[in-house]
């Protein structure tokens, strides 16, 4: 039926018979000549039909956009004024002979072209329409290349793909877990794994040595732009290598991977233990395409009378930074206004800030509702420390570390995006070196996973779990976090101790963990690994700003497909079957 893909003509094959088949992405009638541009999944290519083909241009004027078709005609160069230098395409037509309309369409629910404007609900609900659209066609491509590039590479270092379950034990990895009912053990249930973490660590205790899998993971958590309660993880695990030889051989594939992909370098990655990206960014992913560090000035702040700096300088789990904005004249006051109600969304109370109008003239160059409660010699002390120079304006956060790490983080980010100050199209980095306990006023939890080797003795571990640190390292590009990875625990009496940390018992322990405690009895050894998001993976090298755009049928962000209407009601005779009962929330007559 089809000897060639619309996208694939070129001036190489002018005076070919062809026949194409396709979907009509536009037709146009002008003076007695329809034109119909054809596109399938390789491209668009204009076929034309004049009435000297009388049947087939008959048929050509019943033709409206999204028909599909087998189209019969010679190729031919286009006229030097039509040629369309925007389309691959664009140097040649196709003279329509005959035409067969395999298919006829109800208008669509909205263009499939760079023109609609069509909201994310109308494309996710008709997602097999917008998936026929050139710009999700490549996405979806560049999907399958960068899977086929992946599995290339590490075959070719050694790696072998194994697979590993999907019905498994539901195990605490951060979130929550996806359940499946049994139907064949009455009142018990399966999980869908949150990520293959202990499979993978079984095969480095069976000998596998270097695993891989492009393996899909589950998380019943809140969702945002860059995550999906289903996604796919590129998951690697290796034996006999330390953190810097693990994170030597992902930088060479990613790099490797990005010129491959869109020919661009990455050029070696700086390493940033985690303590200083939270004190210089305020992030553990933090980007870095651009310079706006923070600057430490609580030591100035502990003597002022101002409750709003003082306080939280003299509250070690409280932190005042400054930073420092250059040619902050670009920003209005209404700007200003509207960055204090930003900061606000992540817990600022205010945004405190000091315009320098004249370095050199004293507190009289400066220009700020705070200074006032100001001494003079702190003021001249801040400016000193932030390298102060005409025109920047000074913002302040002064609060608890996490208001004012993700406040002043989010702003530094904001700014950059606002007022163009990237100074490189990519940066990618390594954090290293991640906190190994959290206190969330409940008690001690894992910040990564309970898995993870600390570093440092068991002793130190357990006389101060919040100052231990973990081999833990993460990838991040352009201020997203691409992959984590760890060197794991592989000794039975430390897995013990991290566990006894996280205030588990030991019928706790061997209850949910008691396969992984078996196999560190009987000669693990070391290992390691780091699993990528490929959907972020993807995500980036697109140049979207979504990872639902780079799924094919993705979830919305209230985890629900618009396409099939799930998740669904299950009927009475199937829920008895797996042995439940349904109880749903009440509804109040103000829900309704």
């Amino acid at each position: 039926m089809r000897s060639h893909y619309c996208g694939e003509l070129r001036e190489s094959h002018i005076s070919e018979d062809v026949s194409i088949c396709g979907w009509v992405h536009r037709r146009r009638d002008h003076g007695g000549v329809i034109f119909l541009d054809v596109r399938d999944r390789e491209g668009i290519v204009q076929v034309v039909f004049d009435p000297d083909t009388v049947a087939a241009f008959a048929l050509a004027d019943q033709v409206r956009n999204e028909f599909v078709l087998n189209i019969k005609g010679r190729v031919r160069a286009r006229d030097e004024a039509v040629i369309n230098p925007k389309m691959t395409t664009g140097q040649i037509e196709v003279l329509g002979k005959e035409l067969e309309i395999l298919n006829r369409a109800e208008t669509p629910p909205f263009q499939l072209d760079e023109y609609s404007e069509a909201g994310e609900d109308v494309r996710l609900r008709y997602r097999f329409i917008d998936l026929r659209r050139p710009e999700m066609q490549e996405r979806i491509r560049l999907r399958s290349r960068v899977n086929h590039f992946v599995r290339n590479f590490l075959d070719e270092q050694g790696f072998i793909d194994i697979e590993t379950p999907i019905l498994t034990k539901a195990t605490p990895e951060g979130a929550r877990d996806y359940l499946v009912p049994s139907r064949t053990h009455a009142g018990e249930f399966f999980a869908l794994p949150q990520s293959p973490q202990l499979f993978k660590q079984m095969l480095m205790v069976s000998g596998f040595d270097l695993y891989y899998q492009i393996a899909r993971c589950f998380r019943d958590e809140d969702l945002r732009a860059d995550r999906q309660p289903e996604f796919t993880q590129i998951d690697i695990e290796t034996t006999f290598l330390n953190e810097e030889e693990i994170m030597s051989m992902a930088e060479d594939m990613i790099r490797t991977l990005f010129t491959e992909m869109i020919e661009v370098d990455l050029e070696e990655f700086p390493v940033i233990t985690y303590s200083d990206a939270m004190a210089l960014y305020g992030s553990d992913r933090p980007d870095l395409r651009f310079e706006l560090p923070f600057v430490e000035v609580a030591d100035l702040m502990k003597e002022v009378e101002f409750k709003v700096f003082s306080a939280p300088a003299h509250d070690p789990d409280s932190r005042v930074v400054a930073l420092r904005l250059e040619d902050g004249e670009r920003l209005s006051r209404k700007m200003i206004d509207d960055y204090t109600k930003f900061v606000g969304i992540y817990g600022a109370k205010g945004l405190a800030y000091i315009k320098v109008n004249d370095i050199d003239a004293g507190i009289e160059g400066l220009q700020s509702p705070i200074l006032k409660f100001l001494p003079d010699d702190v003021v001249s002390a801040i400016m000193d420390r932030v390298k102060a120079k005409n025109g920047d304006v000074i913002f302040f956060g002064a609060d608890k570390a996490d208001v004012v790490n993700d406040a002043m983080g989010a702003l530094r980010c904001k700014l950059a995006e606002d007022l163009d100050m990237y100074e490189k199209e990519w940066s990618a980095l390594w954090v290293t070196e991640f906190p190994m306990f959290e206190n969330d006023g409940n008690g001690w939890s894992a910040l990564h996973h309970p898995f993870t080797q600390p570093l440092g003795d068991i002793d130190e571990m357990l006389e101060n779990p919040g100052n231990t640190l973990s081999r833990a390292y993460d990838m991040v590009i352009n201020g997203h976090e691409l992959g984590g990875g760890s060197i794991r625990i592989n000794q039975l009496h430390m897995q013990e101790k991290i566990f006894e940390v996280l205030n588990l018992s030991e019928n706790e322990s061997r209850s949910k963990f008691g396969f992984l405690l078996d196999a560190l009895k009987y000669g693990a050894p070391p290992h390691g690994g780091i699993a990528f998001g490929m959907d972020r993976l993807i995500m980036l090298l697109s140049g979207s700003n979504a990872i639902r755009d780079v799924i094919a049928f993705p979830k919305t962000q209230t985890a629900a497909c618009l396409l099939t209407s799930a998740p669904s009601e299950i009927d009475e005779p199937q829920l008895r079957d797996l042995h439940i009962s349904v109880n749903k929330p009440s509804v109040s007559k103000t829900e309704k």
